[in-house]
């Protein structure tokens, strides 16, 4: 199998930290050679964050190149923006539609792009969006946008539902596991 390429960004304190972890624990789990790497600035107050993860039958380096990246699930459709130079050409971004205002927005610098997603679609990138804060807010915690997305990325997968509900089980506290288990299935078939 030719490795497949991951990128998860969005902003700290957002939990993809944790999605990547649910997301490596799923590969490993099938069978994949799996590399995981984190990248990240300002990562504890609303910084970009970045995380790789690249998984096949063997696997070499952590890093995706630009244009490489065969899906970005993003938090927040300005990283998704901004990180859409490594998409590959016929790659799939996955992400929140949910507004985090960046600190030059924050201070009055500069105002917040309108319609990123229609941006992106017009310059040719494959885009599902959707509102992944209410979906996790159904489930129970807007802190569950985190595996509402990976919900919703469960559809561009060949992987069974009981391979997610095992990596889900294995990475999330026992406490929160039923609430993110609803996020999951409220994300992939919202």
């Amino acid at each position: 199998m030719t490795t497949k390429n991951i990128m998860i960004v969005g902003v700290g304190g957002q939990g993809s930290l944790l999605a990547s972890r649910v997301l490596g624990n799923l590969l490993l789990g099938e069978g994949f050679d799996v590399k995981v790497s984190e990248v990240h600035g300002m990562s504890q107050r609303g910084g970009s964050v970045v995380t790789y993860v690249r998984y096949g039958d063997k696997v070499y380096s952590p890093i995706v190149d630009e244009g490489q990246a065969d899906f970005i699930i993003s938090f927040e459709p300005l990283e998704a923006a901004r990180w859409l130079s490594y998409l590959a050409p016929n790659g799939k971004i996955i992400t929140n539609t949910q507004q985090v205002d960046p600190m030059p927005v924050i201070t009055g610098a500069a105002q917040y792009p309108d319609d990123i997603v229609g941006k992106m679609r017009a310059a040719g990138a494959d885009v599902d969006a959707f509102d992944a804060l209410s979906v996790a807010t159904q489930a129970g915690s807007g802190k569950a946008v985190n595996i509402a997305l990976l919900g919703r990325a469960s559809r561009y997968f060949e992987f069974s539902d009981g391979a997610w509900t095992n990596a889900l089980e294995s990475t999330v506290p026992p406490r929160f596991i039923e609430m993110n288990k609803k996020a999951f299935e409220l994300g992939k078939n919202a």
